[in-house]
């Protein structure tokens, strides 16, 4: 489905990243994997990946805190892949605070890590994409790009402005061939809630359908978490055939969080 393309999928050792990551390297594109971890860490389960998959498959330990290193990040896919056709802008910091007692470097990290970083990798690969009249950027922001939330300022105001950069995005390539996106998950079953919702089993006597049920209390009304592999399936949909089209959009796989 999207052999000979490539991609460039940012905070993909875990979690929803690595599924959207695996998604696009199934259907046949080259894909760089990154993240924090070392590349020993990160080597068995992207050899499992590798052993299966149809695209080529790569790895870069990066830091997109600033802006030198999401430059270092594109050269380095730019190199190793030969373009950058797809990017999923998904690497993401939380803290949690009250707004008065939010840490001021908390504050500088997220902004740097959840919005300026798909601000630098889209001004980068934007230029290739419009040289080859082809190109599908995604942006993972959340259905807390929707809604509010009490001690997670970063998040929320994080993941609402990558709403307002994706449909800036989305006019200016219109006529280039290039889409741009947003996928807005509500609550996945991550390696991030896996460890909240053990913490609350641990710290609050719960059972495991307790500590689920009190996580996603408020959320999505459906009572289940979102499939990672459902978000990525949608992802690989998007930058296949039938999504050239869908441009500017938000686009909720939240179990009917947003409509509540």
């Amino acid at each position: 489905m999207l052999n000979g393309r490539h991609a460039l999928v940012t905070g993909s050792t875990g979690g929803l990243g690595f599924a959207i990551g695996r998604a696009l390297a199934l259907a046949g594109c080259g894909v760089m994997f990154t993240g924090q971890e070392s590349e020993a860490e990160v080597a068995p389960k992207l050899g499992a990946l590798r052993e299966e998959a149809a695209g080529d498959v790569h790895y870069r330990v990066a830091d997109l805190s600033d802006e030198a290193g999401a430059a270092a990040l594109v050269n380095s896919a730019m190199a190793s892949l030969g373009s950058i056709d797809i990017l999923v802008n998904n690497a993401v910091v939380r803290h949690f605070a009250p707004v008065e007692k939010f840490d001021v470097a908390h504050w500088n990290h997220s902004l740097a890590v959840n919005l300026s970083a798909a601000f630098h990798t889209i001004r980068l690969t934007v230029p290739g994409m419009r040289a080859a009249g082809w190109g599908r950027i995604i942006n993972m922001s959340s259905v807390y790009g929707s809604r509010g939330a009490a001690n997670r300022i970063d998040y929320v105001t994080t993941k609402t402005a990558l709403l307002g950069l994706t449909r800036a995005v989305a006019m200016e390539t219109l006529r280039d061939g290039i889409t741009c996106n947003a996928v807005c998950p509500g609550s996945v079953h991550t390696p991030a809630s896996e460890q909240r919702i053990m913490a609350s089993v641990t710290e609050g006597a719960l059972s495991r359908e307790e500590a689920e049920r009190d996580f996603l209390a408020g959320k999505q009304p459906s009572g289940r978490f979102v499939e990672a592999n459902d978000v990525a399936a949608l992802v690989v949909f998007l930058c296949g055939p039938a999504g050239r089209d869908i441009t500017g959009a938000t686009l909720p796989v939240d179990g009917g969080w947003l409509a509540s």
